[in-house]
């Protein structure tokens, strides 16, 4: 058994449940902002920290599919798109790309996003650039999900191919 494998097998398998549970919670948190605009700022800074968690999420299995799998994890200053882009990419001999060029391309408006949630007040969120994700979230979720599920079916059909 291939420990790596099996580790990245049983993450995905974990942070898939997780990342429903955030993706479920920025929309509920969502509608009720509308429901009680009274509470709106609590409201979006639930929105603000599930759809952050959401990204954060991805990212961890990405790295550790890139630290893992690939042997290289991106350094440079800008390490969290280049890692978006390498999981979007074959990687000769190694592996196939986890992620359509779609959904990196769409993950990466949530990249931004988480960045700017890390370094700006809450108070100063635009609602409007929540929506736009949260209208988007609902389908890059299901075929993202599709997409890491794939890869950890293939995960486990290269592990029993191997015994």
């Amino acid at each position: 058994m291939n420990p790596i494998y099996q580790q990245l097998i049983k993450r995905i398998s974990n942070e898939v449940i997780d990342l429903d549970l955030a993706a479920e919670k920025a929309q509920r948190a969502w509608h009720m902002m509308k429901v009680s605009p009274e509470n709106q700022d609590l409201y979006l800074d639930s929105v603000a920290l599930n759809l952050q968690s959401f990204f954060s999420g991805l990212e961890r299995t990405f790295e550790l599919v890139a630290r893992g799998i690939d042997r290289h994890v991106p350094d440079s200053d800008n390490w969290h798109l280049d890692l978006l882009r390498q999981m979007a990419s074959d990687q000769p001999d190694v592996r196939p790309a986890i992620i359509s060029k779609e959904s990196a391309r769409q993950l990466d408006e949530f990249r931004r996003f988480r960045h700017l949630v890390r370094n700006i007040y809450t108070a100063n969120l635009m609602p409007e650039r929540m929506e736009s994700l949260l209208t988007i979230l609902p389908d890059l979720w299901r075929r993202v999900r599709a997409e890491l599920l794939a890869y950890a079916d293939l995960l486990q059909q290269i592990e029993k191919s191997d015994h």
